[in-house]
């Protein structure tokens, strides 16, 4: 059984400070990111950081496969290998795509012509194709925003692929729980999450008890409704988390005409509701308008 892969601070610290003397950077712009061990969003750090210096072992043994699988084959890279600073390869992601990574291993990814930000409302395209219809992008970036999450959270999302993405990326660091009741949506939401390499997703088929009793509780849930089970779904978060907030998702007036009884009846405090509307022209200059969802908010 091989020896388990741990850094220390101080080796990790070592390390950066020998790639910042080497380039001649401050070590306040690299990014740290230890993978030893932890399922890490390695895709979305590089995405939105222009150096990251990674540490590694066998538990992401094709990490640079999956970086030039993403794209990022032409990205400058500084491969090395022990716990102590020593000699780097210096080369490109593609030239080691096919290098399997064991023990612990040191990796500095170069891309300075990103932003170091992060962007809400990822274009549809570019998830998936399959049986879900995703939410428009401009939406998206609505809801993203009021689920402010920071980057340790733990958040549930039912039916809302796109969100777990785009969540899994905010909250690198924590958990998103992805519940798919739908086997061709739990089919698309695999597929996602291995399209973007992000680690940190827990997928469920069902929001019950005994399907999350392993999974971290959630700090935050996000639930696109579905009039047959929107009161059990919040009955099952109050006894999993009874100071949880929960955000409703529905076009349907019905079920939003049901939600405020709902919240009151299992103690939970409507906060706000609000509906985004959003249109835009199509190729002929012709004013589009996109379905209307109601966002309410309870805690």
């Amino acid at each position: 059984m091989a020896e388990k892969v741990e850094f220390s601070s101080k080796q990790m610290l070592d390390w950066m400070g020998y790639i910042a003397d080497m380039l001649q950077i401050s070590p306040e712009k690299i990014k740290l990111l230890n993978t030893c061990s932890k399922r890490r969003n390695v895709l979305a750090t590089i995405a939105t950081h222009k150096r990251v210096l990674i540490f590694a072992d066998e538990t992401n043994e094709n990490m640079l496969y999956k970086l030039w699988e993403a794209g990022y084959g032409d990205y400058e890279m500084y491969y090395g290998q022990g716990y102590e600073p020593g000699e780097m390869k210096h080369c490109k992601v593609f030239e080691l795509m096919d290098v399997n990574i064991s023990g612990p291993t040191v990796i500095f990814v170069v891309n300075e012509n990103t932003r170091e930000s992060m962007i809400f409302g990822m274009k549809n395209e570019n998830f998936s194709t399959g049986s879900v219809k995703y939410v428009g992008h401009e939406i998206r970036s609505v809801i993203m925003n009021k689920l402010e999450m920071d980057v340790r959270d733990t958040v549930l999302i039912a039916s809302g692929e796109s969100i777990v993405i785009e969540a899994s990326m905010v909250a690198y660091e924590g958990v998103v729980i992805a519940v798919e009741r739908d086997k061709g949506s739990l089919a698309s939401m695999e597929e996602n999450a291995a399209k973007f390499g992000v680690h940190n997703v827990e997928i469920v088929s069902d929001l019950t008890e005994e399907a999350l009793k392993d999974k971290p509780v959630p700090r935050l849930a996000f639930l696109v409704a579905q009039k047959d089970t929107i009161e059990q779904d919040i009955v099952t978060l109050k006894k999993i988390n009874p100071d949880m907030k929960i955000i409703i998702y529905t076009l349907e007036l019905d079920i939003l005409s049901d939600i405020p009884y709902l919240f009151k009846k299992h103690g939970v405090n409507l906060s706000e509701v609000m509906q985004i509307s959003v249109s835009k022209t199509d190729k002929d200059s012709v004013f589009v308008a996109q379905p209307a969802p109601w966002i309410i908010s309870g805690e």
